[in-house]
């Protein structure tokens, strides 16, 4: 009981620490808006846009701590992207649209249609995601599939594809409910492009499918490497949330919108075999484990320079727990694996993470939203206090004799461990049913470690299974000068071994 009670002391104090370690500013929120935020981003000047799941986009001004309206009337807006202080785009259910200022009043006097050559049903769950910026100046949107637990409309819009049990007068008939609404799969794609993500140019005249296999690919965002990031969200087809660098033409592993594919020709994707799709799919580049880390994980967004030792890893919001998570990507083999760590436990960030943006000065804006699920609603605005904390900046595998090694820089030098950190490995399966138990747990027995000469990097052997998650503790863990780390619990996804 002893040791049990020191080790919550330590952790209690070291939660304390990282929080004085982040400034974290809620800010008021907008008179006569519901304050759930569906798109954010920031104008040149430093002010920051907000879209509201009312259908309100208004500017925050941070000098003043005040809002103005620059638009309304939108439906359900999931993304937001400032192209100049007079011209926003705002991603609607059923289009992606240029708000636009052109009499200088600071606000919107021209809604323009960009794109909506995408199919809907009038399913409840179809919602539409980004828009996010390449490198090139292409825009890509992210489309979610359709629920079975809600039934489609009359009148759709689209190609309607008879690939299924149900056709269109059935599914009618059904309502969307009963016992028939399985046949169609619990998530389905019925109308183009549900279940996929789109690349359109930036005036949106043109567009071209760019990936399939998306359940709820709510997160969309690039990282400092220019890689296109999707999260999507646990569920049919999704043992637990993973997260994707997207593949152009890749199949991410929600077989729905397998239909949409360029000459598909083998009828129901839900009747093929699983271990046909599991050949067929982009493999996870790093997975959230179900509770233990995230629930719904969202936006992903590069950590800027001003973030120092931050650099080079990407920022990750979450909905349920209290917490933002932070990719550490690794290169195996050409192949974009990392492993997640969490960021902030402790603090005052509270949970419902949903949109993130870094403002001009550094600041980290996060807009927060709930929609009736756990989740919180208005803006916050995280600044570092002073000194990064003790972090790992990276994790990276490697072959080591018989074995393979985990080499984990940190961001200062630590105190040698006298033992090697825990480490314990397990996956998901991948089926059609809604999330899953962990399979293949097993605790991996230690292997030798080492501390570099400057203290920086730790190697852990261990015998590293293929395609499973790492769990590495780092636990009691701290810098050269006493202090504990941030983010103490480490999750690489060993897709491809070295």
């Amino acid at each position: 009981m002893i040791r049990q009670l020191s080790y919550f002391a330590a952790f209690a104090l070291g939660s304390a620490l990282h929080a004085a370690d982040f400034q974290i500013d809620r800010m008021p929120n907008p008179p006569g808006v519901d304050p759930q935020i569906g798109g954010l981003d920031v104008l040149p000047d430093g002010r920051v846009v907000a879209a509201f799941h009312r259908g309100e986009v208004q500017i925050f001004d941070p000098a003043t701590k005040t809002w103005s309206s620059f638009g309304e009337g939108l439906h359900e807006p999931l993304g937001l992207l400032v192209e100049s202080p007079s011209s926003i785009l705002v991603m609607q259910r059923a289009e992606l649209t240029r708000l636009k200022d052109t009499d200088g009043d600071g606000r919107a006097d021209v809604y323009e249609t960009v794109f909506d050559g995408f199919g809907m049903t009038g399913n409840y769950h179809e919602f539409a995601f980004g828009p996010a910026k390449g490198p090139d100046g292409s825009l890509y949107i992210g489309l979610n599939v359709a629920s079975n637990g809600a039934g489609i409309r009359p009148e759709i819009r689209g190609q309607w594809s008879d690939i299924g049990e149900l056709d269109q007068a059935g599914m009618l008939a059904d309502g969307g409910f009963g016992k028939r609404a399985g046949k169609a799969g619990r998530m389905y794609s019925r109308v183009p492009w549900r279940g996929c993500v789109l690349k359109l140019s930036a005036d949106g005249k043109s567009m071209q499918p760019f990936a399939t296999g998306f359940r709820s690919p709510d997160g969309i965002g690039f990282d400092e490497a220019g890689n296109l990031l999707v999260t999507d969200n646990q569920g049919d087809w999704r043992g637990t949330s993973p997260l994707y660098v997207v593949q152009k033409n890749g199949f991410h592993g929600h077989p729905a919108s397998l239909v949409w594919t360029p000459g598909w020709d083998k009828g129901d994707p839900l009747k093929l075999p699983v271990d046909e799709l599991d050949k067929l799919r982009v493999k996870e580049s790093a997975r959230f484990p179900q509770g233990d880390l995230a629930n719904s994980p969202t936006q992903p967004v590069a950590f800027p320079k001003s973030w120092k030792d931050y650099q080079g890893q990407v920022v990750i919001g979450e909905m349920n727990q209290k917490r933002l998570v932070r990719f550490l990507p690794d290169e195996v083999g050409g192949f974009r694996q990392g492993a997640l760590v969490p960021m902030m436990d402790g603090t005052s960030l509270g949970n419902g993470n949903h949109r993130l943006v870094f403002g001009k000065d550094g600041a980290l804006w996060v807009g927060k939203t709930h929609l009736s699920w756990a989740g919180d609603q208005g803006l916050v605005r995280v600044t570092l206090s002073g000194e990064v904390p003790l972090i790992a900046q990276s994790v990276k595998l490697s072959k080591s004799g018989d074995h393979h090694a985990f080499t984990i820089r940190f961001n200062r030098p630590v105190k040698a461990p006298t033992t090697a950190p825990l480490i314990d490995a397990f996956g998901y399966k991948y089926h059609k049913e809604y999330g899953s138990p962990k399979t293949d747990e097993a605790r991996l027995p230690a292997g030798a470690f080492a501390l570099s000469a400057d203290g920086r990097e730790l190697k852990v052997e261990a015998t590293v299974r293929a395609g499973l998650i790492h769990r590495i503790d780092l636990s009691g863990l701290q810098s050269s000068d006493g202090q504990p780390i941030e983010g103490r619990l480490l999750y690489y996804q060993a897709t491809l071994l070295p």
